[in-house]
């Protein structure tokens, strides 16, 4: 009996070659290939030409440089400005995505009914399929009005309401990932609290929230690696002046917006100027991957196993 049972396996195992799962296989192989090509040949693109950039430019002058005028004579390329106004606007969407969006996370996953829940949540999710120049021309022609007439003297061009409504703009994704990590604690969790007396707000805070704070921060560094690289919003209403200042009532230029205006513009391929967009976006790409390194740091450090 024990010679037939050991035989099993090995029966099992030596079985007849099912070409249709290699196929599947090799295509499910061929796809995370390709990924993986697209990903070098994007850093490949990037860093390449921002080499060339660095032959001719100081890299202790670009990072440590405060004025950017790359197009004037003599050119300077510090790229500090443009790093302090995308910090700038990303302050200020993330005020308002974080807060709001966790708020609406808790409310979603432990307040509202399932009913309410169906009809609020894709409601949430619709804000992030409005295009990002709509955005923009809202923060310009509406925003930055009301501002003023609440007192609040901005430029027309200002990282304050540009700011603002790109938190709007991420909130959405803060909301709907937050909520699902909430929405994947242990029911059990929640039934012994409530058992020993605790109330629906110490549930959600002490209780649910600790123990979906990995998923949490992830939401939060997806929104705030959203905010730092937006482009439309931060061109259209934060204005194209490379300003060192943290002043949110002036206008600031992002390094996504010059990226988009000087790629967009009369710049000659090849030359030094132009160059300087794949300088900018090496430096940009550094920092979101910063960020997400930092996120995977702190999802692996804060991660919750339930069985």
């Amino acid at each position: 009996m024990s010679a037939r049972a050991e035989a099993a396996p090995a029966r099992l195992q030596s079985g007849r070659v099912r070409y249709g799962e290699l196929l599947v296989k090799g295509l499910l192989g061929f796809c995370a290939l390709i990924s993986v090509a697209t990903t070098i040949g994007i850093i490949a693109a990037l860093f390449i030409p921002a080499y060339e950039f660095f032959q001719d430019v100081s890299i202790v002058d670009f990072v440590r440089g405060t004025e950017w005028a790359p197009l004037f004579e003599p050119a300077l390329f510090g790229v500090v400005p443009l790093v302090v106004g995308t910090l700038s606007v990303t302050f200020w969407a993330v005020l308002v995505a974080i807060p709001f969006g966790l708020g609406s996370a808790i409310y979603l996953s432990e307040y509202a009914s399932p009913r309410t829940r169906k009809i609020l949540k894709p409601m949430l999710e619709l804000l992030a399929g409005i295009p990002t120049i709509v955005y923009g021309y809202f923060a310009l022609t509406f925003f930055t009005p009301l501002l003023r007439d609440l007192g609040i003297g901005v430029d027309i061009f200002n990282a304050l309401s540009a700011g603002l409504v790109m938190g709007v703009m991420i909130l959405p994704t803060v909301a709907s990932l937050s909520e699902d990590a909430m929405s994947a604690v242990p029911h059990d969790l929640r039934d012994g609290a409530f058992a020993l007396g605790s109330t629906r707000r110490e549930v959600a805070t002490r209780i649910v929230v600790p123990a979906a704070i990995s998923g949490i921060i992830a939401a939060f560094v997806l929104g705030i690696s959203r905010a730092v690289g937006e482009t439309m919003i931060a061109l259209v209403a934060a204005g194209q002046q490379p300003n060192l200042n943290f002043d949110p009532r002036e206008a600031v230029e992002t390094m996504a917006a010059f990226i988009a205006a000087t790629g967009a513009g009369d710049v000659p391929t090849g030359s030094v100027e132009y160059k300087t967009i794949f300088a900018v976006g090496a430096t940009l790409f550094l920092m979101t991957l910063v960020l997400n390194v930092i996120s995977i740091r702190l999802v692996e450090r804060f991660r919750e196993e339930y069985e």
